[in-house]
């Protein structure tokens, strides 16, 4: 009978230990999955997913049967972010993925570093999200500071302008992009000739543009949270005969812009990252993600970068832990589909935004600060 015992008791633990060895490894997500971003949330847990499809392919992860995408919707609401960011942690994620508003990001933040998960935000872009000196906290994309110098910089040398009249929603990223948009303009001796603002989810903008049309600027800056509201604004600005040049940013700039307003959209400028589209990673990149979700959004391509490089400093650490994730995230060089993954100590792997055009069907790069010429 010991003997029986024995051989019971040795056959339970070899089969505990090997569930343990093959549960999956859980990665969160964080986005806009309802409500007026929903287009750019569902594109970063795409980009996520494409990720982890080619993180796979290439080996996946040792010690793990599975990797699973568990999405919360953040709605970007702060309330509803933090809900989310508690439910991923109750999970047991390794990471998260997300958010998309920094307004969304910045509680959801709170609660992840709290609970030392470490969390990547391909989208979030305004500078407080690392600021605040949280260890686990980083960003892939870009942030408002730099946007905004190159904006102002595009509105000086290039479209010599004189007098801009900015309009933001009001929302958190929106908000305070245009604040630096203007304060920029201004070192560069444009004039502001207004800031106006709106409210998220309005559908009629004729009074702000009859403002816009009385003031003539040479430049219209667009500030707004979502693409689905930059559309409704360069239907009714058209619609009212405008003819200054059209500047607008990074959440704006999507697929759908161009597909739901593709006359009105010709001409627009927007300041987005600049990605080499002809790397090896990025079209590994647009391969799978083409052929598991169709086109591209704005935002995937971070979310893809995100997710890998979260995935990559796991299997480096050989852990789940956020310090050994960390380590491992602060030794990348990394090429992305993005940019080179390269994080600095607070959390950033830096900005590269150039200005992109609206010419027929497509956003084409137009204009590179850093060198002052045309593409």
């Amino acid at each position: 009978m010991a003997k029986r015992f024995t051989w019971l008791l040795a056959l339970a633990f070899t089969l505990c230990a090997g569930a343990a060895w093959a549960a999956p490894l859980k990665i969160g997500v964080l986005a806009p999955i309802s409500g007026s971003s929903a287009a750019d949330g569902n594109d970063i847990v795409k980009g996520v997913k494409t990720a982890v499809e080619v993180f796979k392919a290439e080996g996946g992860m040792p010690g793990f049967d599975a990797i699973e995408v568990e999405v919360q919707d953040s709605a970007c609401d702060p309330r509803q972010a933090v809900a989310g960011a508690n439910k991923l942690a109750n999970s047991k994620v390794a990471g998260v993925i997300g958010a998309y508003c920094s307004s969304a990001t910045l509680p959801a933040s709170d609660v992840l570093n709290e609970e030392k998960i470490t969390m990547i935000t391909p989208a979030s872009t305004n500078p407080k999200v690392t600021q605040r000196g949280y260890k686990y906290m980083f960003r892939m994309c870009g942030l408002d500071i730099h946007q905004s110098d190159a904006a102002a910089k595009f509105m000086k040398d290039q479209l010599k302008a004189k007098s801009v009249f900015i309009v933001d929603d009001k929302t958190t990223y929106s908000q305070h992009l245009a604040e630096y948009v203007a304060e920029e303009a201004k070192k560069l001796g444009i004039t502001v000739a207004a800031h106006e603002h709106v409210n998220e989810g309005d559908m009629d903008y004729s009074a702000i543009l009859t403002k816009v049309k009385a003031a003539n600027p040479d430049v219209f800056y667009m500030s707004l949270q979502n693409n689905s509201a930059g559309i409704r604004m360069i239907k009714q600005f058209r619609q009212l005969g405008l003819k200054c040049a059209v500047l607008s940013q990074d959440a704006v700039y999507h697929p759908n812009f161009i597909k739901e307003a593709p006359e009105q959209a010709q001409g627009v400028f927007f300041t987005f990252g600049y990605a080499d589209k002809n790397s090896p990673v990025y079209k590994k990149f647009l391969e799978k993600y083409t052929a598991m979700h169709g086109e591209p959004g704005a935002y995937s391509a971070y979310a893809f970068d995100s997710a890998y490089a979260l995935l990559t400093a796991i299997k480096a650490a050989k852990s789940t832990k956020a310090d050994a994730i960390r380590a491992e995230l602060m030794k990348l060089n990394l090429p992305g589909a993005s940019k080179v993954i390269k994080f600095q100590d607070n959390g950033d792997s830096g900005s590269n935004y150039v200005v992109f055009k609206v010419e027929g069907d497509k956003f084409k790069e137009y204009w590179n600060p850093a060198t002052g010429k045309l593409f």
